[in-house]
C-alpha cells in the first residue's frame, strides 16, 4: 500500500505526521459503491460526504479527554469497484481489508451500500476464526436474495451467516416473512429488537455478552432513528438514538477486541449536512474507543 498522507480528502484533514499509512494505526477505506439499491439511491455519495464533513470535526474528544487523531488515521484512495459484476465490489473490499489487517492496522470501511460488508467480514473471519459480528441496523438483511440478487444489500447478513460467524443484530425493526421464517427455523443470529430497547445500561451488557472475544462492528446508519440520520435509502421509524448507540459501543470496546468496522448506507441529502457530520463523528468515536487505552499514555 502507498502512503496517502498527501490526499486532500484524508479523514479529518490531518497533516502528514498523523495521516501517513506507514505509521497510522487506523485506516479509512472509502468504497463509494451502490449496485443493488432498492429505494432511495445515493449511497455511493456517502464516503465523500463523510470525508468532507470530517474536516470540520473538533479533534479533541471531551468524553475521552484525548485527541484521537494522534494514533494516526490514514485514508486510502476511494475504491471504485465494477458495477457490472455484483460480486466484484465484495471481492475487492475483501482484498483491501485483508491487506490492512495483515499489516496490523484497524480498518474502517466507509460505504456505499451494505453488500460490501460480506467481503470485509470474510477477510476478518479468515484472520480471526473466533470472530463474531455486531450489526446495528433497522433491517435484518437475511433474505436469500432480493430482486433475484444474492449479493443484494438486503441479503448481506444471510451471506455472513453462511460463513458460520455468530451474529448479533441490534435495532432491528423491519424484515420480510421469509426472513422471519428463516430466523425462527435456523436461529442464525441473536436479535435485539428496536421495540424492546430503552437505552438502559444493562441492555448494552446483554448485547455484548452474546459476542465472542473478537468482533467485527457493522453499522447501517438506518439503525439510527430518522430524526438522527434521515439521509439513508430505507429509513425506518423507531430507531436508536445517538447516546444509545454510544452506550453500546463503549461497552463493546471495553469488553471485546473489535478488529474492524464499517459504516454504510449514508445517502446524503443536498443542503442537509447534519447526517454527514454525525457519521464522521461516529467514525471518530469508534477510533477513539478502539485506542482509548493508548491515548491515555
Amino acid at each position: 500500500m502507498s502512503n496517502t498522507s498527501g490526499s486532500t480528502l484524508n479523514f479529518g484533514g490531518l497533516p502528514a505526521e498523523f495521516s501517513d499509512w506507514r505509521t497510522a494505526r487506523a485506516v479509512i477505506i472509502p468504497v463509494p459503491y451502490e449496485g443493488t439499491t432498492s429505494y432511495r439511491s445515493g449511497t455511493k455519495e456517502g464516503p465523500l460526504a463523510i470525508l468532507l464533513a470530517s474536516r470540520q470535526l473538533e479533534l479533541y474528544d471531551e468524553e475521552l479527554s484525548s485527541e484521537t487523531y494522534r494514533v494516526g488515521i490514514a485514508t486510502l484512495p476511494e475504491l471504485y469497484p465494477s458495477r457490472r459484476d455484483l460480486q466484484a465490489p465484495i471481492a475487492q473490499t475483501y482484498q483491501v481489508v485483508a491487506d490492512t489487517l495483515a499489516h496490523g492496522k484497524f480498518p474502517v470501511v466507509l460505504g456505499g451500500e451494505h453488500s460490501i460488508s460480506a467481503g470485509s467480514i470474510q477477510a476478518a473471519h479468515e484472520k480471526y476464526p473466533d470472530l463474531s459480528v455486531l450489526q446495528i441496523d433497522a433491517h435484518a438483511d437475511l433474505r436469500a436474495a432480493y430482486d433475484d440478487t444474492p449479493q443484494s444489500h438486503a441479503s448481506v447478513m444471510r451471506r455472513v451467516c453462511e460463513f458460520k460467524v455468530p451474529v448479533t443484530q441490534v435495532g432491528i425493526r423491519s424484515l420480510s416473512a421469509e426472513e422471519m421464517a428463516f430466523w425462527r427455523k435456523e436461529n442464525p443470529s441473536t436479535i435485539f429488537w428496536a421495540r424492546d430497547l430503552r437505552g438502559e445500561a444493562d441492555e448494552a451488557r446483554r448485547i455484548v455478552a452474546t459476542l465472542t472475544p473478537r468482533v467485527f462492528l457493522t453499522i447501517d446508519v438506518d439503525g439510527f432513528d430518522p430524526s438522527v440520520i434521515p439521509a439513508t435509502g430505507t429509513p425506518e421509524p423507531g430507531g436508536l438514538g445517538w447516546y444509545q448507540v454510544l452506550q453500546i459501543l463503549r461497552e463493546l470496546f471495553s469488553q471485546r477486541e473489535v478488529v474492524a468496522a464499517d459504516l454504510l448506507e449514508l445517502a446524503p441529502i443536498p443542503g442537509l449536512i447534519a447526517p454527514d457530520f454525525t457519521c464522521a463523528k461516529l467514525i471518530y468515536k469508534i477510533i477513539g474507543y478502539k485506542f482509548s487505552a493508548s491515548l491515555q499514555h
